[in-house]
């Protein structure tokens, strides 16, 4: 029974996602045209959610999981890593705080390459940013980078 308290948390939480969402006004045709009403994409993704949580709950009702061993510093570490890009993208910037956490990431999982974790760290939120601003068009929160970026 023990095992079934997490899939009816996700459950519980994506009934309330969905009803939260069919309290979202319907918009009206000018502005959607044949397009989805925006309340729908949050309703079909609890709706998926909901049926990998029944899942996990057949799964560990048929084959129940083992104990687990306690993570190690990595994992752990990494969660520190969350609450740093946290603090770093509301304080400074989420470019800087994407680069900062990717270099410390790989550092923390085992990279020992000081140059290659430097690439990857900026490697990755420049192409995240590019991809962003230039293909999809979407800007960034204003944050050092993206004030001298976007001028």
């Amino acid at each position: 029974m023990r095992n079934l308290i997490l899939p009816a948390l996700v459950v519980c939480f994506s009934a309330v996602v969905i009803w939260a969402s069919l309290q979202l006004a319907v918009s009206p045709p000018m502005i959607v045209g044949e397009s989805m009403q925006p309340r729908v994409f949050p309703i079909v993704l609890m709706i998926i959610n909901i049926g990998l949580a029944v899942a996990l709950a057949v799964q560990y009702r048929v084959a129940p999981p083992k104990a687990v061993p306690l993570e190690g510093i990595a994992t752990w570490g990494t969660i520190g890593l969350f609450a740093v890009f946290f603090g770093l993208t509301v304080y400074v910037d989420m470019i800087i705080a994407i680069a900062v956490t990717v270099f410390l990431m790989c550092l923390l999982w085992g990279e020992r390459r000081i140059p290659v974790a430097l690439g990857i760290a900026v490697l990755t939120p420049s192409t995240v940013f590019l991809l962003f601003d230039e293909v999809l068009q979407i800007r960034f929160p204003r944050g050092l980078f993206t004030n001298w970026y976007y001028g």
